[in-house]
């Protein structure tokens, strides 16, 4: 039986909340046979009750990181390709992705996926309706707070970009 090489690579997104985040990385994740790694699903398994607020996410998304690091760095080494479904909308967030992409001494890209706050808002409704497993009901007023701290990724930080 024949095998493919496979580069290993390190996939990651940006945009706003409702941008389509997660559509794109399930369908990046099957297009190159890819681990996909959702944070909304380890989150919702991991932490049930846990997460009430917006802080509160903060917290259980960091113990979540800390926990998935030397995997996903040991995913990497063994030269799978991961698709991380996490945010990397702050300049915070995406350093975790580049102590990733440092120590696994892998290739990289930053999806960075473009969409207004109507836009965005619209997906939201859907999504609301909808509840993809891991997702909790956002109201626009989450959205807008949420949005707040929001950073568009800048050319200094390094990252290897391609905007969606």
């Amino acid at each position: 039986m024949e095998t493919q090489e496979t580069t290993p690579s390190l996939h990651f997104f940006c945009g706003k909340l409702a941008a389509g985040k997660s559509t794109l990385a399930s369908e990046l994740a099957q297009r190159e046979g890819a681990i996909l790694i959702s944070e909304d699903l380890w989150l919702s398994r991991l932490f049930p009750e846990e997460i009430k607020t917006f802080e509160h996410y903060l917290t259980c998304s960091a113990r979540l990181k800390r926990i998935l690091h030397s995997h996903v760095r040991d995913l990497l080494k063994s030269g799978s390709k991961v698709v991380m479904d996490f945010p990397g909308n702050t300049r915070a967030q995406r350093a975790w992705f580049k102590s990733l992409v440092r120590d696994a001494g892998v290739d990289h890209c930053l999806h960075y996926i473009e969409k207004s706050n109507a836009e965005c808002l619209i997906h939201l409704k859907k999504r609301n309706r909808e509840r993809p497993e891991g997702s909790k009901i956002t109201s626009p007023e989450e959205f807008m707070m949420v949005t707040g701290y929001f950073e568009p990724p800048k050319g200094e930080e390094g990252f290897t970009l391609q905007c969606h």
